[in-house]
């Protein structure tokens, strides 16, 4: 059993995804050798490393944080531009999906809103990098911990021990770090889950995404590069009524193509599976708090939202900026990373906008999620309004892509 005691600027990270690896090179940056960074995460270890269909949108925010960070170059060949977003509402069947608004997926001239990601290569870069630059990357998770004065005291799996400033449980929604500091959880279910997988299509889709509401909920169809059997490619993340995913899943590959066929439509051409489908339960959920003593809660551990938005990973990157800010802010004044000032500044940082962006997503998802006559006429109506208002148009875009009002430094491109 090894005890470390050395406290200083160590920083603890448990859960190494996106999140916690993104904030652990931005810590390493910025601190160099005045601070000691760890990643703990169980998934470290994993070798061949698990198969991940998953793919994401990075808003242009996150993305001026990941050039800053020197990732962007490793990921800019695997990234896809949106060039733009269209928006229909319709019943599964109905052979016509009219087109109620759509948005150029263009922040500035040339400057696209979002790339979509697939999450391997983003986890693989960043590992890569954080190796790199001297964070220690262990495979094994964090037990438990406990706060003290001066320091937190972190218990790995294996039973070894390590003090640190300050321990950050990016270890998910289901965060047990979370439960540990007892801090309670405001969640509920929606009853859908979201079935995700790579689509091949003989056709291209140049940029286009496109968001179909379905009476069970939405199916996104999110464009990827080119590639696979057919020579291109789309991730779908489709929204279904928890109680039918069973039994689709239980289809043979021919018959559950048929059933997302219906669904992605026929504008891309021949359909093809290039991954695996998975499903996850969605629901929505913020902590009551977003820190305890000695201990931040990022991603989703602090916050869970519909895929409705894209904006999850989004979310998580702007907890990453704000904590790293914070952190660095301290550090280089002399002061405790691991403090209470310098919580309670995270904290202000990321709980309006968290819940802010939960009550609209969540919304979004009750009034679209359903085949109810009077509200699917006030909707389309409102989509068919925001259509014809370029202004709102732009501040949307602008909300979505997390280079509104003052983000962060990381997310403005600028170096900590």
């Amino acid at each position: 059993m090894v005890t470390k005691r050395d406290s200083g600027a160590r920083i603890v990270i448990a859960g190494g995804g996106i999140a916690g690896l993104t904030l652990a090179l931005a810590l390493k940056q910025a601190l160099g050798s005045a601070g000691a960074i760890t990643v703990a995460d169980p998934a470290l270890a994993a070798l061949p490393p698990r198969a991940d269909n998953r793919a994401y949108a990075v808003a242009a925010g996150a993305r001026a944080m990941l050039e800053t960070l020197g990732i962007w170059n490793a990921v800019a060949g695997a990234a896809q531009p949106m060039n733009e977003m269209i928006i229909s509402d319709s019943r599964t069947n109905d052979v016509v999906r009219p087109v109620f608004l759509t948005f150029d997926g263009a922040v500035e001239p040339g400057q696209p809103f979002a790339h979509m990601v697939e999450n391997a290569a983003l986890v693989t870069a960043l590992k890569a990098a954080c190796a790199e630059a001297g964070v220690e990357l262990r495979g094994i998770g964090v037990r438990r911990f406990i706060a003290e004065e001066a320091a937190v005291d972190v218990v790995f799996g294996d039973g070894s021990r390590q003090q640190a400033a300050l321990l950050v449980a990016a270890d998910g929604a289901r965060s047990k770090l979370r439960e540990q500091a007892g801090i309670g959880w405001v969640g509920w279910g929606y009853g859908q889950s979201g079935i995700v997988a790579t689509i091949g299509h003989d056709r291209p889709h140049h940029g286009r995404a496109v968001e179909h509401f379905l009476p069970s909920g939405p199916f996104a169809i999110l464009p990827l590069p080119d590639g696979g059997r057919l020579g291109h490619r789309s991730s779908i993340v489709w929204s279904e009524r928890s109680e039918n995913v069973p039994a689709l899943l239980s289809l043979d590959a021919e018959d559950l193509l048929a059933e997302i066929e219906t669904r992605f439509g026929l504008e891309l051409g021949e359909i093809a599976l290039e991954s695996a489908v998975s499903a996850h339960p969605l629901g929505f959920g913020v902590a009551r708090r977003f820190v305890g003593e000695r201990l931040a809660l990022l991603g989703d551990a602090a916050h869970l939202i519909h895929p409705i938005a894209g904006q999850g990973l989004n979310l998580g990157l702007k907890d990453v900026a704000a904590l790293a800010e914070a952190i660095v802010d301290a550090a280089r004044l002399g002061l405790d990373p691991g403090g209470a000032e310098v919580l309670e500044d995270y904290e202000k940082a990321r709980r309006f906008d968290t819940v802010a962006m939960g009550a609209v997503t969540d919304g979004l998802n009750r009034l679209f999620s359903n085949d109810a006559t009077p509200l699917r006429l006030a909707r389309d109506l409102g989509l068919g309004l925001v259509d014809r208002l370029p202004g709102l148009k732009r501040f949307f875009i602008r909300e979505a892509a997390g280079v509104a009002g003052a983000p962060p430094r990381l997310l403005r491109g600028e170096a900590l």
